[in-house]
């Protein structure tokens, strides 16, 4: 099958783009970086490098397709670090030139990657441009089949705990204890892609993506011992201190606030409902294994 993918070659396109290829599908790499056109070709697919708010650009890429993915990053809207970017408004506008491309270039079937908490508009905080760009695509004709993949956090997000654990001496969040939550590795993610690109099509269907489910303190337990502080605790401030911390790093308030709505929601489980209600077969990824992962960047940077 023919197989265009965006997203370029990140922590789920790089995976995904060679066990397509591995499979023996003609996929195509949507990617804003010219440099990743060799890196793409390595890899057995074919570059096209434009903008993901051309939409003209994007039609011309999914003529002709059996497939195509859709992903939306933050990374796509601006720098987090920029007071000036609407995030939000900037990602759903991504949302909505994928909808205009697909009506233009006549595709039929749609992998879309989602997210956790997309299934509400209230109280997910940045999530929310996820939640608007699955309403842009549900707006699509009847004729085009869509599978909505709703992963949950990632574990490669607990990277932004080194610098934390390295100065204050612990994990800090506005939420913690021992519920245990869904967290997913984008190995996992890329698998359930990559099955659900071989299975048959039919109308709108949701999927979510996880690898394991552990609460807050088991991970300061596992990171802990892997990184030699075996003491290693999860400590939670409230709202307004978290936020105001990461005001006074320079976040983009939009960000921040919306970072702090979203992991209070992780706290009190809300974030989740859905997901339970739906819960997936889990993946192979378990945390003992991404903490030996994390043990090693935490080590690269003394």
């Amino acid at each position: 099958m023919k197989i265009v993918l965006t997203g370029s070659l990140g922590n789920i396109g790089k995976p995904l783009t060679r066990e397509l290829v591995q499979k023996g599908h003609s996929v195509t790499v949507i990617s804003s970086t010219l440099e990743r056109k060799k890196e793409i070709e390595q890899l057995g697919a074919l570059a096209a490098i434009g903008s993901m708010f051309d939409t003209d650009f994007l039609a011309a890429a999914f003529t002709g397709a059996d497939i195509v993915y859709l992903m939306e990053t933050m990374e796509a809207a601006g720098d987090l670090f920029d007071k000036e970017v609407d995030f939000i408004s900037r990602i759903t506008e991504i949302g909505r030139n994928y909808k205009k491309a697909i009506e233009q270039s006549g595709a039929q079937k749609v992998v879309h990657l989602s997210s956790v908490g997309a299934h509400t508009d209230t109280g997910i905080g940045i999530l929310l441009f996820h939640h608007n760009v699955e309403k842009l695509l549900r707006q699509l004709p009847e004729a085009v089949s869509i599978k909505f993949i709703r992963p949950v956090g990632f574990y490669i997000n607990m990277f932004s705990f080194v610098q934390t654990i390295k100065s204050k001496g612990s994990i800090i969040s506005n939420y913690g204890g021992d519920t245990k939550e869904p967290w997913v590795y984008p190995t996992d993610i890329a698998s359930a892609i990559a099955e659900e690109i071989d299975r048959p099509f039919d109308g709108r269907t949701v999927r979510y993506v996880a690898s394991d489910e552990v609460a807050p303190n088991e991970i300061a337990k596992a990171l802990g011992e892997a990184i030699g502080k075996p003491d290693l605790q999860w400590q939670v401030i409230s709202d307004e201190q978290l936020l105001d911390n990461w005001l006074r790093i320079g976040f983009n308030p939009q960000v921040a606030h919306g970072f702090v709505e979203m992991q209070a929601s992780q706290g009190n489980g809300s974030l989740y409902e859905d997901y339970y209600r739906n819960k997936p077969v889990l993946g192979s990824v378990k945390l003992a294994e991404f903490a030996a992962e994390f043990a090693k960047v935490y080590s690269n940077l003394l």
